[in-house]
């Protein structure tokens, strides 16, 4: 006698045979059970108490296919083994250890139409338990998608590039190459591209991007919302290169006009599908750069007010540079035109002294001359005059240049050249404008010197480095700190009426042409300026 339908449902639920993800009823469900078990017990009694000799034990079959959406794998699995082991049960009461070839053969027929059944059902089971687990995480990345796409604050939008794929396929097998060619040929192309995207779906921030639309939008209606879209035909012109050459990514930029009419700069990034037959949804993503660029364009502007600023500031720094440099051969102009008027005014004139005041005159304008001419060939970026320089020459000329400055000042310029001492290859002028700076700082700073202990030492020697140093000491009282500091910047100054770019300038000379100058304190009192000098100066 079956059991009852509660009792045997509970049994295999208990045992953990009954399926908890079945899709029917529990009614539904019992019946099934119940029928199988009554099929079941109704081919143990016809093959066990019957003579009917045919292989009825298969029937056994339809009990494990009854039962086959209702179980599990195991209770599959347990319910076969019931059926083999009602089917042996049978044969033995019926026949005994008698052998029988007949019987024996329907027995193993039925047995292995059992063991076939019960494989299929559980790789039936199986299966089946696969496509539910791929449709539940199918389910849910959609709706993780639908999520992210309804609630994310980037504007995104899902659009139809499938036709337009479709006519650049086309295209493309027509032996059309360059697709921009073509947009230029033909006008209309890009209205007729524009035409054939339609936008399938747009989240809340893509509404948001574009204003108080229209209603019809909000609504759902997104074909109302192709007139908030200003596109650009270069933009989206590069978007159908990027499909047509099957590019996986495409990003520039755009515009969208928002429901008041104002125009805003969108960065537009898209990623095509691989298959073809996903470009129906393709996402767009869009990100309000406008404040973005507008900062980027008072940063421009800013930069470039900086820069007329910057050339204002170098003009400046040149006049002044220029005013520096010439402040003393002019004033040796002055000084000898006057010495020459002097002589003249003498009775009778002093021809001879005459002479030496208008060599000096001229002398000096044409130092003068080459100043202006050494600026202008910076300025106009002009490779300068190089030539071989020997440096004690040149140092026993500044000093002759500046005699009148030595005397005035009552000091003594004396010069020491060490053996060795290499020809250096430099602009001549540009040395002699650093020497003259030098020497003439050198006179100032000792103006509270005795006078009988005011001396400048020019000493010339060769370095190590394939070069020249010419060292220049005072005996004023040397560099304190706070200017030592600063020594070198631009519009320092200790002098009430000087400029404080003479040493700037010398030093940007020096390495302009891979040289250094450098300052220090002298042990033994003074300042003391080194002017390292390359024997190969820098030609670049």
């Amino acid at each position: 006698m079956p059991l009852s339908t509660p009792a045997l449902e509970k049994a295999l639920q208990t045992h953990g045979l009954v399926n908890p993800k079945r899709r029917m009823s529990a009614r539904h469900e019992g019946g099934i059970l119940s029928l199988a078990a009554l099929l079941a017990a109704t081919v143990f009694y016809l093959d066990t108490f019957t003579d009917i000799h045919s292989a009825l034990a298969t029937l056994y079959v339809i009990t494990v296919l009854l039962s086959a959406e209702t179980l599990t794998e195991k209770g599959t699995l347990f319910l076969s083994v019931i059926c083999g082991s009602l089917a042996i049960f049978s044969y033995l009461t019926a026949h005994g250890l008698q052998a029988d070839l007949a019987a024996a053969l329907r027995l193993t027929v039925a047995l292995a139409a059992l063991a076939i059944t019960c494989a299929l059902v559980i790789r039936n089971q199986r299966a089946r338990l696969h496509l539910l687990r791929f449709n539940a995480d199918l389910r849910s990345s959609e709706e993780r998608y639908r999520t992210l796409f309804e609630q994310g604050r980037v504007a995104l939008w899902e659009r139809d590039y499938s036709d337009v794929r479709k006519m650049l396929m086309r295209l493309r097998a027509d032996g059309i190459q360059d697709l921009r060619a073509y947009a230029r040929e033909h006008p209309a192309f890009i209205e007729t591209c524009i035409a054939r995207v339609p936008t399938i779906a747009a989240n809340a921030a893509a509404l948001d991007l574009l204003g108080n639309v229209d209603p019809k939008v909000r609504a759902g209606d997104v074909r109302a919302i192709r007139r908030y879209i200003a596109q650009d035909d270069a933009t989206f012109l590069e978007l159908l290169v990027a499909i047509f050459e099957e590019r996986r990514h495409f990003e520039g930029r755009g515009t969208v006009i928002t429901a008041d009419g104002t125009s805003k700069l969108v960065l537009l990034t898209v990623g095509f599908p691989q298959d073809a037959a996903d470009f129906n949804r393709v996402v767009v993503g869009m990100f309000d750069i406008t404040e973005r660029e507008t900062a980027q364009k008072a940063l421009f502007d800013a930069q470039a007010e900086l820069a007329l600023a910057s050339r204002a500031a170098t003009i400046g720094a040149l006049s002044a540079s220029l005013a520096h440099e010439l402040n003393q051969p002019l004033g040796a102009v002055v000084v000898n035109a006057q010495t020459l008027q002097r002589w003249l005014d003498r009775d009778p004139p002093d021809l001879a002294a005459v002479s030496r005041s208008a060599e000096r005159i001229v002398r000096d304008s044409q130092r003068a001359s080459d100043i202006i001419q050494s600026t202008r060939s910076m300025l106009g970026n002009r490779p300068p005059a190089f030539e071989l320089v020997s440096l004690p020459d040149l140092v026993l000329e500044t000093r002759t240049l500046l005699e009148s400055e030595l005397l005035r000042a009552r000091a003594v310029l004396d010069v020491e050249v060490k053996e060795g001492t290499p020809v250096v290859r430099a602009v001549r002028i540009e040395l002699q404008q650093v020497l003259i700076n030098l020497i003439t700082n050198a006179l100032h700073a000792m103006a509270v010197t005795p006078e009988a202990e005011r001396r400048i030492g020019v000493t010339i020697e060769a370095t190590d480095a394939a070069g020249a140093v010419v060292r220049i000491r005072d005996t004023g009282p040397g560099l304190s700190p706070e200017v030592f500091k600063n020594l070198f910047k631009p519009f320092c100054t200790t002098k009430e009426t000087g400029l404080g770019i003479g040493l700037a300038i010398c030093r940007s000379m020096l390495e302009a042409r891979g040289g250094t100058l450098t300052a220090s304190n002298h042990p033994d009192g003074g300042a003391l300026f080194d002017m390292t000098i390359p024997i190969e100066a820098d030609h670049d």
